[in-house]
């Protein structure tokens, strides 16, 4: 007749079970801790690339300005010129306006997409 396990070896086996469990789960944590930061990381640098390439036409549009004021042979066309610039300009701020509230929901939907229960990892 087989013998019942005592006490002691449940409590072992028990312990030693919780201890396989929160080590999985310590693991699942940190792997979705690191994919979290990841895809953070790719949405920052595509923000960033974006960002770089508003301030190219930002210099670029300044540049154009510089090179317009330089040919003009009056003031209308000064003026003209400088007024053309600043229209562009303020199209670029609304333009500016968009984007940072369109970066700013990516980044949270970004981040509560990771984390859909609160914390990396947590069943949904």
């Amino acid at each position: 007749m087989a013998s019942r396990p005592s006490h002691s070896e449940t409590s072992a086996s028990a312990a030693a079970k919780q201890v396989t469990d929160f080590s999985k789960f310590g693991e699942a944590q940190a792997e979705a801790t690191l994919a979290m930061q990841k895809e953070l990381i790719d949405t920052y640098e595509e923000i960033s690339r974006a960002w770089l390439a508003r301030l190219k036409s930002e210099a670029d549009l300044w540049s154009e300005l510089v090179t317009k004021m330089s040919s003009v042979r009056s003031l209308p066309d000064a003026l003209g010129a400088y007024q053309q610039c600043v229209a562009q300009r303020m199209q670029l701020v609304a333009d500016d306006g968009r984007r940072l509230v369109e970066d700013s929901q990516k980044i949270m939907s970004t981040i509560t997409r990771a984390m859909p229960n609160g914390w990396p990892g947590s069943a949904a």
